[in-house]
């Protein structure tokens, strides 16, 4: 078994048929890098996630031989200028590095304990917030999704079991809750609306359970937003979109959940994948952390994202190949094919076949325009107006959107 299990995002051809939001499975890591955990249909590239693997047994600590430090004749005309960032690195990496823990995860759901005790994942957290005498941690969802056990790893090598107190599949993070004592530090969030492309960043975190101290690498932002779609399901296209920050910051599997670091030492994103892909290197990738300050709050206070739904199993008309079947007016290329309708979509009448081609009088032609409207743009309670074709007959109705609920 391999020592990392983490799914993949790609677009080349696949040796599977279906494409997840991490999801992972133990001991799997095919050499080249299949898709996708949040897999991406139409990209060039191979997106891997970097936490969350799993190892028959826990990684130990891994010898690392330190490196003579440079001399320090150097001139301020080749060295002086490095030499300044080098000490600001330092200063942002030692504000920052004792709010960072290991985050172990065993005793898979529906897996049998066994001697070596059961399948470990390997990620990172960030300690943001107290709560009385305990802290709270942010992670990736794909780091602890499917653990029954979870534990964290101080930087002083201290070993704490840790609860779950909600996640996030579509958004990709999660957040932990365990004993505060003797953890002084708590992380500082700064303001990634504010990045710029080109400046320094910092990523810190465990990647391949190196020792029980977090790792520092320096890069830069790549670019502030960058937007990447990915499949919440097992068709294969894309029915969501990330955005996410990119970095060249080395970051590697371990790293997931962990920060993405200003050089005032403010965590600025949380690390979630990479480029994984021949020929390919300083492709890294963190989830904002104005968008992780918004969801890490809807987690403690709800233990989940409330989200509304309309009720409906979809395939996009477009890449449907039986559309002769469907008798629809010749015009009527693109929309969403309902393939089971349930909670407040079949109470509204609707049936397999459908075409929704509209919601509240707006074109809608994928299962991901459907998602970004009503995840964007309203509410659970809210009216929703459907337009769909049933056969040759256009109809609108209107309904009441339900809030998702846990599979």
């Amino acid at each position: 078994m391999s020592l990392f299990d983490d799914d993949f995002y790609s677009t080349k051809a696949s040796r599977r048929d279906t494409w997840r939001m991490p999801r992972r499975f133990p001991g799997q890591l095919p050499g080249w890098l299949l898709p996708a955990a949040s897999g991406a249909v139409a990209m060039a590239v191979l997106f891997l996630l970097i936490g969350g693997g799993s190892a028959e047994k826990s990684a130990e600590p891994v010898a690392v031989t330190a490196m003579a430090p440079p001399s320090s004749g150097a001139s301020a005309a080749d060295g002086g200028t490095e030499r300044r960032m080098s000490d600001s690195v330092v200063v942002a990496a030692e504000k920052v590095s004792p709010t960072v823990v290991s985050i172990l995860g065993s005793k898979r759901e529906g897996e049998k304990e066994t001697a070596r005790g059961g399948a470990m994942g390997l990620g990172s957290g960030v300690i943001f917030e107290r709560n009385g005498d305990k802290v709270r941690i942010v992670t990736n969802n794909h780091v602890v999704e499917g653990f029954t056990q979870l534990d964290v790893i101080t930087v002083a090598g201290e070993r704490r079991k840790a609860t779950l107190i909600g996640r996030d599949q579509i958004t990709d993070l999660a957040v932990l809750e365990t004993d505060g004592s003797g953890l002084k530090q708590v992380a500082e969030f700064g303001d990634s609306d504010g990045l710029k492309a080109g400046e320094t960043a910092i990523a810190v975190g465990f990647p391949l359970g190196l020792s029980y101290t977090p790792t520092v690498t320096k890069g830069i932002i790549s670019w502030p937003s960058r937007t990447i779609p990915v499949s919440l399901g097992r068709e294969g296209e894309p029915d969501w979109e990330m955005d996410v920050i990119q970095t060249d910051a080395a970051i590697n599997q371990g790293n997931s959940g962990g920060a993405l670091v200003n050089l005032d030492g403010k965590v600025i994103g949380i690390n979630t994948l990479k480029v994984a892909d021949m020929g390919v290197e300083g492709l890294g990738f963190a989830i904002p952390i104005n968008q992780v300050k918004v969801i890490i709050q809807s987690l403690i206070t709800d233990h989940k994202v409330k989200r509304p739904y309309i009720g409906v199993v979809t395939q996009n008309l477009q890449s449907f190949a039986g559309t002769d079947s469907l008798k629809l007016p010749a015009g009527v290329k693109r929309g969403i094919i309902v393939i089971d309708a349930v909670g407040p979509a079949k109470e509204a009448g609707f049936k397999s076949g459908d075409v929704i081609v509209e919601l509240d009088g707006k074109a809608v032609d994928s299962t991901l325009a459907l998602r970004k409207y009503i995840y964007g743009s309203k509410k659970v309670g809210d009216k929703l107006a459907v337009t769909f074709y049933r056969g040759s007959k256009k109809s609108t109705v209107q309904l009441t959107l339900g809030e998702v609920t846990d599979k």
